[in-house]
């Protein structure tokens, strides 16, 4: 049987090993086993949340309210944007999926980091794009744009902080790129973690109505994934000019939000309390393993996100060390996919992170 001929060259995304496949391969308590692989909120979700929810349980039969008008409204009133300027979708990875779709065919160039998100290069392959990337491991705008010149690309993604390194630019420098830029490329500015970058850093904040407003060929993305603590909601948006909106909106399918992911998502805007405290919580404990890092003599990227990257020397293995650790119960991303010889840690509890100290000392 043939398939489409772009699908040749992709590997599959490698997602962070869940719990119930550890139980099954090392059979390990489920209560024994710690997850700081995908950079879920170790909070949880806000209890308002989860009760709102629970009182829609019996709307589980009946389709989503498609106009999405209840997210949408706190969205906008979050952002001080319009309806007209958001688009909802399950996760920002499927927003990323529409603008690459909408914009991007065979033989268009996509700008990226050296490193960063995989599903960018992933959907850009799946219309036949060709992927141009920088040389430098952190975003460096002035190889972004040396490149841009030469290269013309179609669309140019920007994550700040970006994942998995957890570097973040400062706002002023984006928007200086920004304004250099032709207004027929788009440039998508994903923001997953930036909840976490202003906390750490106001100078790195960007702001959503001021971007739209200024650049027309700008879209903002954000997601309930991470500081809202939502990753198994799979709500996610984006925020732009109407034009952008009306384009990704001839490739949404119906009914692509559950109604659950869609009360939890409008809920969680409600509860400030529940997402500041995870944010002191994730920068308490990130000292520790900025001090663990420093007594092992390991690298370790600032970070201005809910995760660690720790880069392992020469006669370190992170390939081997994540191994290790899954059997004994402690899930981590090992980076090799990305040809780093790393590992990146979710920033747990207190507890959790106790335990991978103790547990990775044993590895190094």
């Amino acid at each position: 049987m043939k398939f489409n001929k772009n699908l040749e060259n992709i590997k599959t995304y490698e997602a962070g090993k869940p719990i119930e496949l550890v139980v099954r391969e090392f059979g390990i308590e489920p209560k024994e086993i710690v997850k700081l692989a995908s950079n879920e909120n170790p909070l949880g979700c806000s209890l308002k949340v989860i009760e709102a929810v629970a009182a829609i349980l019996p709307k589980m039969s009946l389709y989503p309210d498609d106009s999405m008008i209840k997210l949408k409204n706190a969205l906008s009133a979050r952002y001080g944007v319009q309806n007209p300027n958001v688009i909802i979708g399950s996760g920002s990875d499927q927003v990323i999926e529409f603008l690459i779709h909408a914009k991007a065919h065979e033989g268009s160039k996509i700008l990226m980091n050296y490193i960063t998100f995989a599903m960018y290069e992933i959907y850009a392959k799946h219309v036949g794009a060709e992927v141009i990337r920088t040389a430098s491991q952190e975003h460096d705008l002035d190889e972004f744009y040396e490149l841009y010149k030469k290269e013309k690309p179609e669309i140019i993604f920007i994550c700040t902080p970006n994942n998995p390194t957890g570097d973040a630019l400062d706002a002023d420098k984006i928007y200086d790129f920004l304004s250099k830029i032709d207004k027929n490329t788009l440039v998508v500015i994903d923001g997953a973690y930036m909840e976490y970058a202003i906390y750490k850093d106001s100078k790195k904040e960007i702001v959503p109505k001021e971007l739209i407003e200024q650049f027309d060929n700008v879209i903002y993305l954000g997601t309930f994934s991470k500081a809202y603590g939502l990753g198994g909601m799979r709500v996610g948006y984006g925020l732009a000019d109407s034009k952008i909106i009306e384009e990704l909106y001839k490739l949404r399918p119906p009914f692509n939000i559950t109604t659950l992911s869609l009360e939890a998502a409008s809920e969680a805007l409600n509860d400030e309390e529940f997402v500041e405290k995870s944010i002191t919580l994730n920068f308490e404990q990130m000292k520790r393993y900025e001090e663990f890092a420093k007594e092992q003599k390991i690298d370790i990227i600032n970070s201005y996100t809910n995760f660690v990257t720790l880069c392992l020397n020469s006669e370190q293995d992170s390939t081997k060390i994540s191994n290790q650790l899954l059997q004994k119960g402690m899930i981590v991303r090992n980076l090799s996919s990305y040809n780093m010889n790393a590992i990146r840690v979710t920033v747990g509890t207190h507890k959790q992170n106790s335990r991978f100290f103790e547990l990775v000392t044993q590895f190094l």
